[in-house]
């Protein structure tokens, strides 16, 4: 390769805090998180030493900005790690409770992808919540490559959450998911339209307790509220606001014709 190749990379090469590495230090310590927390085989004390040697090292890829003393946060997140724990076991609980198929909390853990979905977004969301850079985004987006489902580190979701089926669904950095509420594949929780100005501004809904969102419902909009104990069908596209107790469903128009053949 010549050499003004070489320079005509490096000179159009115009992020120099731009390191791969901290993609794949990110993985690490998100796989090395849910094992501490799940895996009955991994030890605890050997994998926390593990873990902050790891942290260390996004520290020293992520934190650009000197002022900022991101080495602190990390006895901070160790402390809350049981709290998060303890909201992760209500959410394979209400896995268990809510679908037939789910025979234990084991499998819930071993083989739904959603729970593992709400797994890394808990974990990532205490880094999100003290400002940590790009490290919870990365550990969402893991989530995302590895299950489908789109969980944006800055939503503020609460106790016994369900996704069944999880594929394709996506919940904006400014939603709010209260408590005991289940949701099924293909649903979003989006904003109505995107603008950078609006960077500061809540985007995204606000789902109230037990609410149930079946396939491929569409919700839009930092106003609009799903009052608690609703239930929204399949395929509706809501963007205003409904009451408490509300059942919103989508009629689609289907007609059905036979031929006889004698």
């Amino acid at each position: 390769m010549g050499n003004s190749i070489v320079e005509s990379i490096i000179k159009h090469k115009q992020q120099p805090n731009l390191k791969f590495r901290l993609k794949e230090t990110a993985e690490k310590f998100t796989d090395l998180l849910f094992y501490t927390l799940f895996d009955a085989e991994t030890p605890v004390a050997e994998n926390m030493k593990q873990l902050e040697t790891t942290f260390e090292e996004l520290v020293e890829l992520a934190c650009w900005d000197v002022e900022k003393p991101c080495v602190k946060v990390w006895e901070n997140y160790t402390a809350k790690l049981p709290h998060i724990l303890e909201l992760l076991n209500l959410d394979a609980l209400a896995f268990v409770e809510d679908d037939p198929a789910a025979l234990s909390q084991e499998e819930v853990y071993l083989c739904y992808p959603g729970f593992y979905a709400i797994a890394i977004y808990r974990l990532a969301h205490e880094l999100y919540q003290v400002g940590f850079p790009l490290v919870p985004r990365l550990m969402t987006e893991y989530a995302h490559r590895l299950t489908g489902v789109d969980i944006n580190p800055g939503a503020k979701i609460g106790k016994s959450f369900f996704i069944d089926h999880a594929t394709g669904i996506v919940i904006g950095e400014t939603a709010v998911i209260k408590d005991q509420v289940r949701i099924y594949q293909g649903v979003t929780l989006g904003a109505l339209y995107v603008a950078k100005t609006l960077k500061n501004t809540k985007r995204h809904p606000t789902i109230e307790n037990n609410v149930t969102i079946y396939a491929n419902a569409t919700i839009l909009g930092g106003d609009t509220i799903i009052g608690e104990n609703s239930i929204i069908g399949g395929n509706v596209w809501l963007t205003k606001s409904i009451p408490a107790n509300s059942v919103v469903s989508h009629t689609p128009d289907i007609k059905i014709k036979t031929t006889t053949h004698e």
